[in-house]
């Protein structure tokens, strides 16, 4: 695929692979006017997965930055356009460049509103690091009048657009007071007082001049779409039982004395007892082929799980985990949750994921009903393990009790399955010497 298009000199998005089909403009490392040699960064970008600092494959003047800081352009699109003394495409690969954060250090360059708006229209989204607002050229066969009444209603952010839905604002009568005949939040809310004299302020929210906006970009706005589409798409169940971990635990201190170097802690355990069970229920290895119709039990074993990391809850996935011995397993969950905590996971490393363990219990919580991570079809959870009276032996004691959560998409099984799949769990985290039997 080519990178540009050099008739023009225009530097278009590049395929960042996985994919993936938009970026987001997180910084311009340049300004138009300015110089820029060949394989010069120019801008960062932030896809679904990582931040790419993307090299310029020419060198001459910047002529036009296509888009804001905050904007999303589809990949293909017009980025960065260079006039005079073009050269030749540099052929560097793009993929993985910048994704550690640290390796930033440059000024960043943001354009105003004011300034973006006194120009013509290049670009089909701008937006600020605040408010979003998009811009789309009129029509040439529009009149002056009806182009004015066009920008006037596409000049708005989706808040707006929004608030006037909610409100039943008719935006082609109002008159935008903000600057570069921007409709803004406070029109649309004087309009509506205007009609409803006696509305309170819970009819149109207000907002404090402290309150804090964040934009929904970048890994925040993956986690939102993709939770969206979970809850829209997937029929969810969760089932819970409390489980006597006080044996796990045991078995987890025998292995850190006679094996030290494996560094086999609580979820390699959790994660040797879940490929298992996936193993004996295959159906819950799964997703669902809408468009076909059909359900489609995978053979190979993805395993993903939650960690933290400088941007957020990351899901990495450890491929082929079905394959892999404890130990094996033990040192890739180590190896990818250095990576989130270093903020440097690539792609590759969040992707393909068949099935997902969540320890939710590091966060000193009991239990959960989580989100399925779509495209999956099950997710298994632990509480955090604490001392409690519990019936053993025919005798009260105390005993490291925890709670184990089971969310599974009803389509592709019946409680049956689903609460087969949680009583292996259960029995193996109580009884982890039954799992030799399997191994």
């Amino acid at each position: 695929m080519s990178l540009s298009d050099s008739t023009t000199g225009t530097f278009m998005l590049p395929d960042l692979g996985e994919g993936l089909t938009e970026a987001e403009l997180v910084e311009w490392h340049v300004a138009e006017g300015d110089e820029v040699q060949v394989d010069q960064i120019v801008v960062t970008v932030e896809t679904a997965k990582a931040s790419v600092d993307l090299p310029c494959p020419y060198a001459g003047r910047v002529a036009t930055l296509h888009g804001v800081v905050g904007a999303v352009l589809q990949v293909g699109k017009p980025l960065i356009t260079i006039g005079a003394n073009e050269a030749s495409g540099s052929g560097r690969v793009l993929i993985g460049y910048g994704t550690s954060e640290s390796k930033r250090s440059h000024r960043r360059r943001v354009t105003s509103d004011a300034t973006l708006l006194s120009k013509p229209a290049t670009s089909t989204v701008l937006a600020t690091a605040t408010r979003p607002v998009e811009v789309a050229a009129p029509a040439v066969s529009e009149t002056p009048a009806a182009a004015a009444t066009a920008l006037a209603l596409k000049v708005i952010s989706p808040v707006v657009r929004r608030l006037a839905k909610d409100t039943g604002v008719d935006l082609t009568g109002l008159a935008p007071n903000g600057p570069g005949q921007v409709i803004r939040r406070a029109d649309v809310e004087a309009a509506f007082r205007s009609v409803h004299p006696a509305a309170t302020s819970g009819a149109v929210p207000r907002e404090r001049a402290d309150d804090i906006r964040i934009p929904l970009r970048g890994v925040r706005k993956l986690i939102a779409d993709k939770m969206t589409i979970s809850r829209r798409e997937i029929p969810d169940v969760t089932t819970w039982v409390d489980v006597d971990a006080t044996s796990l635990m045991a078995a987890r201190e025998e292995i850190k004395a006679v094996n030290p170097e494996a560094a086999i802690g609580l979820l390699a355990l959790l994660a040797r007892i879940s490929v298992a069970g996936l193993k004996k229920f295959p159906e819950l290895n799964a997703r669902v082929d809408i468009e076909a119709q059909e359900l489609v039990q995978l053979r190979d074993i993805n395993l993903s799980f939650a960690a933290q990391s400088p941007r957020g809850l990351m899901v990495p996935v450890v491929h082929g985990a079905g394959e892999m011995t404890t130990a094996e397993l033990a040192a890739a969950l180590r190896e990818l949750t250095d990576l989130a905590r270093d903020g440097a996971l690539g792609p590759a490393q969040m992707t393909g994921g068949t099935f997902t363990l969540n320890n939710y219990g590091v966060f000193g919580v009991d239990g959960s009903t989580p989100i399925i991570n779509y495209p999956e079809a099950a997710m298994l959870g632990i509480g955090r393990i604490i001392d409690r009276p519990w019936a053993y032996e025919g005798q009260l004691a105390l005993r490291k009790v925890a709670q184990l959560s089971f969310t599974f998409d009803h389509r592709v099984c019946d409680g049956g399955t689903a609460g087969g799949f949680l009583r292996f769990v259960a029995d193996c985290v109580e009884r982890p010497t039954s799992l030799l039997a399997l191994l």
